[in-house]
């Protein structure tokens, strides 16, 4: 898929449009298209069919996460996924404009192999015409071989279970509308295309409504994992920034909103949360303080800290990748592993939470020679260690609900958050419009040296009284000088002024390094205090 040249205001391009095709065997057909400014329309200037090669067999749901040649190597969010979901944009047009299909009825939930009669018949109608099974198929009311691959077709492209029967999140995937699906692809280009993200030789992706962390080197995935990401009530941010640190056995320091919303109801329930969690309150000095001496009513701002030990139950779990940003966020562990079982990841409270996080450390540490056997060792040895990445690995958190596979299959997922919408797309998309600056995170870099984890509020060293780190936070110096916006992707299209509701920002330049603050600095009565999201 080539840009072919300029029309007008328009970019011509050749897509391969996925059709509804025969057995396993995929027909296209190869369309050279004029996209409008905002990519909402396409006008077909030639058809011609061509045959490609056919469809990868259905995986399972382990598998499902390896990268694979041709769909799986090719990440959700790189400087090709505009031509592909512009395929599909196209694909989606002409499915609306010969009527889309009809929503199943409610006793089709259930149907599985071996069943026969008038719902599976309507059921293989509407699989055909989303491409998923071939039409000399669909003429059987018998639930078939063939029919159990096309629902596992249909379950893979929208990131469910390949069960290969009709359960709850399949039927309700089944019943969305041809129309509102072509609205997610054209929200998906209209971001693609005002994006500035830089693709570097290595990067990382998380996906937010697919729940879904990737890591790509030269173009490829090399990783994919599943995750764990905010809830509709507390959603994660669009961002960009750059992954600095894996921070091992960290520490987590509860932000207040957290505190008020969720640890002093706990505390109304259970008085003895705190310890049952290994959580401490210290104050502004790093002294820790008794729990019933401090206010819990959640009316003003709290006057402590309430801070969780290092350990295999702390919320951030036993690592931390840590990438300075204006939300506050970050990637990390979790004790609660369950999560990952299911389809519907939305459980956290705006960071990401990754499957199997020490690989994605492994990875990120690879090009220091720091690999996943020192990181478990570590681990296991209970040390608190902040590993510095020498080079800074940039992240995407991106939302895109639609998009096209390497082998142009189009993908969906649900606009959890209801963002598919002008204002919507205006506040998640990666448009470089208002530059950030990182907010202090939960724990505070140091020099990559080994100590041992400790719940005290302070160390010594030599003899001599330090502040700790971990209590007292630091104070960073970030530079006011901020990196130019790189040019669309779509920079030959042109494109509607930005709305005034677009404030999605471009990575600052970041300090070469974070340095704990004095012993005179932590004496200080109002020393700042690192808190995030988990």
């Amino acid at each position: 898929m080539s840009q072919r040249g300029l029309y007008g205001f328009g970019l011509a391009m050749t897509l391969l449009v996925l059709e509804p095709a025969g057995g396993h065997a995929q027909t296209t057909k190869q369309r050279s298209i004029v996209v409008s400014q905002d990519a909402a329309e396409a006008t077909v200037k030639s058809e011609q069919k061509v045959q490609i090669l056919p469809a990868s067999p259905a995986v399972t749901p382990v598998d499902a996460f390896k990268p694979q040649e041709n769909r799986d190597s090719e990440p959700t969010f790189g400087p090709e996924a505009l031509n592909r979901t512009l395929g599909g944009l196209v694909f989606y047009e002409s499915i609306v404009a010969q009527g889309g299909w009809n929503s199943l009825p409610e006793t089709a939930r259930g149907l599985r192999q071996g069943q026969s009669g008038m719902l599976v018949l309507q059921l293989k109608k509407r699989l055909a015409i989303s491409g998923d099974l071939d039409h000399s198929n669909a003429n059987s009311g018998l639930y078939d071989a063939t029919t159990v691959a096309a629902v596992k077709r249909f379950q893979s492209r929208h990131g469910l279970s390949e069960t290969g029967s009709i359960g709850k999140l399949t039927f309700a995937a089944l019943n969305i509308s041809a129309e509102t699906r072509l609205k997610q692809l054209r929200a998906s280009v209209e971001r693609l295309q005002k994006n500035v993200f830089k693709f570097a030789t290595r990067y990382v992706v998380v996906n937010i409504p697919g729940a879904v962390v990737e890591a790509v080197a030269k173009g490829k995935v090399e990783r994919r994992y599943l995750a764990v990401v905010g809830k509709k009530e507390r959603q994660s941010p669009v961002i960009s920034a750059n992954i600095s640190s894996v921070n091992l056995n960290p520490y987590w320091t509860v932000p207040n909103s957290i505190i008020k919303k969720d640890v002093a109801s706990a505390l109304k329930r259970d008085p003895a949360y705190l310890n049952k969690n290994n959580l401490r309150t210290v104050n502004w000095k790093g002294e820790e303080v008794d729990p019933n001496s401090v206010d819990w009513s959640g009316k003003r701002d709290p006057n402590f800290i309430l801070r969780q030990d290092p350990g295999a139950q702390n919320s951030l779990g036993q690592l931390k990748i840590d990438m300075p940003n204006s939300e506050a966020v970050y990637m990390h562990d979790t004790p609660k592993k369950e999560l990952f079982k299911q389809d519907v990841r939305f459980h956290s409270s705006g960071c990401a939470r990754v499957s199997d996080v020490r690989d994605l450390a492994a990875w990120l540490l690879s090009e220091q020679n720091i690999g996943r056997e020192q990181i478990d060792r570590d681990i296991e040895a209970g040390l608190r260690v902040d590993l510095k990445l020498k080079k800074h690995v940039p992240v995407a958190w991106v939302y895109i609900t639609a998009y096209a596979d390497g082998e142009g299959r189009v993908n969906f997922r649900e606009d959890i958050y209801g963002l598919d919408t002008p204002e919507g797309i205006a506040l998640t998309t990666l448009d470089g419009k208002k530059k950030i600056r990182p907010k202090p995170v939960d724990s505070i870099p140091v020099a990559a040296v080994k100590q041992k984890a400790k719940p005290t509020a302070s160390v010594t060293q030599k003899g001599k009284p330090v502040a700790d780190p971990l209590t007292t936070g630091s104070v960073q110096t970030i530079s006011n000088n901020t990196q130019k916006p790189k040019a669309s992707l779509a920079k030959a299209v042109k494109q509607k002024a930005p709305s005034p509701m677009q404030v999605q920002a471009m990575p600052p330049k970041l300090p070469t390094a974070a340095k704990a603050i004095s012993p005179e600095q932590a004496a200080s009565p109002t020393p700042s205090f690192a808190q995030s999201k988990i």
